[in-house]
């Protein structure tokens, strides 16, 4: 349960940032690691790419089997 709220949480941080992008040609993560290229740069892009493929399993789960964490 609380790996889903983190995910969903970077998720909506990738979000934002692509907002950001599209809105203004702002990339944030880029502007605060040093530019895109740079290697945290990446792992923060990466992470938030894992975070939104295990969001995608929040659509298929069951929703007695998610009450059961709770």
């Amino acid at each position: 349960m609380v790996l889903d709220k983190i995910a969903l949480l970077l998720v909506i941080i990738g979000a934002l940032n692509w907002g950001l992008v599209g809105l203004f040609s702002f990339d944030l993560v880029a502007w605060i690691c040093g530019g895109s290229g740079a290697i945290i740069a990446r792992v923060i892009y990466t992470v938030i790419a894992l975070a939104g493929l295990w969001c995608v399993s929040l659509l298929f789960r069951n929703r007695e089997e998610t009450r059961e964490y709770q």
